[in-house]
């Protein structure tokens, strides 16, 4: 069964503040504490389900993840932090400790590392072509001085004393023990006393990897590729997290890109539109020629076959372009184009077509009357 959105959960908008996820949380853990609904799965479920959420979006790093790539930006990064649930609800008996037991308290194992998130822009030529790009990512490491244990080297972690090295504490809560994660560490069941000069005792330092990527053909906007195994490294024995790459494409300023198919404006002569002619057609390729029929009207579109964006895993396969056309009247005429144009325009008035002769008629009747004939002598 798939997770349900975690806004939808605490029932609170994408762009709701650090106070109101607060208040939602905090009001929902109230209504299905298992305390006050003994015996009934569903209200746990939603207790839990809760819990969950608010631990994920009042960590403004997992946040940002799960904003751009909802529950699969989380994998790999490690479960949710319910240790800030506590101060929400002091005076309640301890609501952390039973977050603990509910969601598996104790010695965790080692958490795999995070992912990384990386946008890319790219102009339309290259997702047009593809292309590689060599990005410096900065990640963390393990450390190689202490191997990420983040005990100094020759040294090692001491058995915890809050929690005898079992991972996790015992709380009553009236007829009730329960169980967490010990605070003290974090459910490791060892804490560093002698800790690595190198990393400080975190057992991972931030270093710089240059990745290489390649971008296939007709990769759209918004699309993401992903390198698994390219993010943070794990825990000692844990799988480092993915390098996930959101791919945005810049407008062209020619060529106007609708899904597969391309779409340009390409000018033309009165005379070209007129007579028909043979025309250069812009692509991302090199010029096409293309015949235009005569008597071509300006918006007319043509489209040419094959000549678009290439269709991601269509095996070679492309879109259409299409050429807007667009008839541009002459701004600066020799005396001689002058001429011929208003010969054209003589012409033109003289062969009436019947269709104008209709409508002109029509316009007349309105001043004469449809029975009434004009008078050969009346001026004008």
């Amino acid at each position: 069964m798939s997770k349900r959105d975690y806004y939808e959960v605490l029932g609170v908008a994408r762009t709701a503040s650090d106070d109101e996820l607060k208040k939602a949380y905090r009001g929902l853990a109230m209504k299905y504490h298992p305390d006050r609904n003994p015996g009934d799965q569903d209200a746990e479920t939603r207790f839990k389900e809760a819990a969950e959420a608010y631990a994920i979006l009042s960590d403004g790093e997992k946040r940002q993840l799960y904003d751009r790539y909802g529950h699969e930006g989380l994998q790999g990064a490690g479960p949710p932090d319910f240790s800030n649930l506590d101060s929400i609800f002091q005076g309640m008996g301890g609501l952390g400790d039973i977050l603990g037991s509910i969601f598996g308290g104790g010695r965790r194992g080692p958490q795999a590392g995070n992912h990384l998130a990386y946008a890319l822009e790219i102009d339309l030529v290259e997702a047009y072509r593809g292309c590689k790009k060599t990005i410096e990512v900065p990640r963390q490491e393990l450390c190689v001085e202490c191997s990420g244990s983040g005990a100094r080297r020759g040294s090692r972690p001491a058995k915890c004393r809050q929690c005898g090295g079992r991972g996790e504490t015992a709380v009553r809560m009236g007829p009730f023990q329960m169980s967490s994660t010990c605070t003290a560490c974090s459910g490791a069941g060892e804490v560093i006393t002698d800790p690595c000069t190198a990393c400080r005792g975190r057992g991972r330092i931030k270093v710089t990897r240059t990745l290489e990527l390649s971008v296939p053909p007709g990769i759209q906007s918004g699309q993401r590729m992903t390198l698994r195994g390219e993010g943070e490294a794990g825990e000692a024995g844990a799988p480092r997290g993915n390098f996930i790459c959101e791919v945005h494409v810049r407008e062209h300023e020619m060529f106007r890109r609708k899904n597969d198919d391309l779409v340009c404006q390409v000018p033309v002569t009165f005379s070209q539109a007129a007579l028909g002619a043979e025309i250069e057609v812009p692509s991302l390729d090199a010029p096409l020629k293309h015949t235009i029929k005569a008597g071509v009207q300006s918006g007319d579109v043509i489209r040419i076959s094959g000549k678009g964006m290439p269709i991601l895993g269509a095996g070679g396969r492309r879109g259409d372009l299409h050429v807007i056309v667009v008839v541009e009247t002459p701004r600066n005429l020799s005396p001689r184009q002058e001429e011929l144009l208003r010969e054209l325009a003589e012409l033109d008035h003289k062969n009436v077509s019947p269709h104008r002769k209709s409508f002109f008629e029509k316009v007349r009747e309105l001043f004469t009357g449809p029975d009434k004939k004009e008078d050969p002598e009346a001026p004008g």
